[in-house]
């Protein structure tokens, strides 16, 4: 069986001040960041607390191999604040891209993962989280880009 964890799209790092780290990759000539977009019409998202996700801030940057994620979570209650406030800054997230996001979500339940957060676009993008922080260190994420 083919792994959904096999195509690394980004690390997802978490702080506490978005502009201050953006400014320290910058000076060490890592850059140009952009906002994530946030935009598209979900179909489904299914997150812990719905206003939290929508306020959390984003900076990315794409490097030859890899995208880095930069994410303030902001003061509410969310996973990425809790690992914030209990681990401080670090990576919390490794992203996979794949080419069926149901197929994956559904191949990742199969092996026992449990789902922290789901989301699809009508453009056929979409996300799920699986909760893996207990045994793998990080959650893992696998993603389908827009069709």
């Amino acid at each position: 069986m083919e792994t959904i964890f096999r195509t690394l799209h980004h690390v997802c790092i978490l702080v506490h001040d978005l502009d201050k780290t953006v400014a320290r990759y910058e000076a060490l000539g890592v850059g140009p960041w952009f906002d994530y977009p946030k935009s598209g019409t979900y179909e489904m998202f299914e997150v812990p607390n719905e206003a939290a996700s929508r306020s959390m801030r984003y900076k990315c940057v794409d490097l030859d191999n890899v995208q880095i994620q930069l994410c303030d979570p902001g003061p509410l209650d969310s996973p990425q604040r809790r690992f914030l406030d209990a681990r401080g800054e670090g990576v919390y997230h490794l992203g996979f891209e794949v080419p069926d996001r149901d197929e994956a979500e559904a191949a990742g339940r199969a092996l026992g993962l449990a789902v922290i957060a789901r989301g699809r676009k009508t453009d056929g993008s979409g996300f799920c989280y699986f909760d893996t922080r207990g045994d793998a260190g990080v959650v893992l994420e696998i993603r389908q880009s827009q069709q």
